[in-house]
């Protein structure tokens, strides 16, 4: 679908910061913060597996490491 266009850095940064709002959204928050929370933690472990960015595609933005 996507090109890939994140780095390991990128993902790993997502994944950890997806976890702990879902973290969040499930213990600490109620109401509709929980649901933003939560609803933003799925966005960015989704993007960090896909390993894809749509809003960098449209920017341009590619954070892998290309070989020379």
């Amino acid at each position: 679908m996507f090109e890939k266009n994140m780095g390991m850095v990128d993902r790993a940064v997502r994944a950890v910061i997806g976890v702990l709002l879902l973290i969040l959204a499930f213990t600490t928050f109620g109401g509709v913060w929980a649901w933003i929370a939560g609803l933003i933690g799925i966005v960015l472990l989704a993007t960090a597996a896909m390993g894809t960015c749509p809003p960098y595609s449209l920017l341009g933005i590619d954070t892998r490491k290309t070989k020379a």
